[in-house]
């Protein structure tokens, strides 16, 4: 199985000067990110690093399009996100967005195949075969079958790398993807998620505290009290 390469002249995903605030209990509001640009590049890998509560996770929900900032703009392959309605929002994240979890999200009842084509329920293709090439491409061609409750954790997160290919996305967003990895097994998944990057034109953004990711970045970025540097 092969990828071509993404041909964009716009950055697949970006945020456009974007302020978020929540209404704090005492009748004020938290900043928890101010005046933001951030954009990923296709077949790039960006670190997004951080001390907890500086607003990655935030930063994160934005790009997911899982919230709404409270100024500036959320952009997709160069257009504004802003007036989606909760619909056109779903089937933007569907066609363009893959997600990649700390905890990987996994149905334990599933198997690797059927976890990985689960974004296609909805869809009238059968994503099956799809499914079973992407289970190959990351070295589990003979664990199709298996459920979670078989799999090593290295095994359970390359199933949900494969998962959140399976709509072709333009970009991956991983939350802490070696979180609950030993150093080695983050490592081989770390080279996986490099290597499909590099054949897909694939824009991975990763937040993350484990400084081995940050090896694996073409860039990395610090977000403090919601303010965003390079590093």
């Amino acid at each position: 199985m092969s990828f071509e390469p993404l041909q964009k002249t716009v950055p697949p995903l970006a945020l456009v000067d974007v302020t978020k605030r929540y209404e704090s209990g005492g009748g004020g509001a938290v900043t928890a990110l101010s005046q933001v640009d951030f954009a990923v590049a296709s077949g790039e890998v960006v670190a997004v690093v951080g001390p907890s509560g500086s607003g990655k996770s935030t930063m994160l929900n934005l790009l997911g399009l899982l919230d709404e900032p409270t100024e500036g703009s959320v952009e997709l392959r160069g257009e504004t996100t802003a007036g989606l309605s909760e619909a056109e929002r779903t089937d933007a994240r569907r066609e363009s967005l893959g997600f990649v979890f700390q905890d990987f999200h996994l149905l334990p009842t599933l198997s690797a195949v059927e976890n990985v084509r689960l974004p296609t329920a909805f869809l009238p293709e059968d994503a099956t075969d799809r499914a079973r090439d992407l289970l190959e491409l990351v070295g589990l061609g003979d664990r199709l079958d298996h459920t979670p409750d078989e799999l090593s954790g290295g095994q359970k997160q390359r199933v949900a790398i494969a998962r959140a290919l399976i709509n072709e996305p333009d970009v991956l967003l991983a939350d802490e993807p070696t979180g609950n990895l030993d150093r080695d097994t983050g490592t081989a998944i770390l080279e996986e998620i490099r290597r499909i990057t590099d054949e897909a034109g694939v824009g991975v953004v990763a937040v993350t505290h484990d400084d081995l990711v940050t090896e694996y970045a073409d860039r990395t970025v610090e977000l403090v009290d919601g303010v965003l540097r390079d590093v």
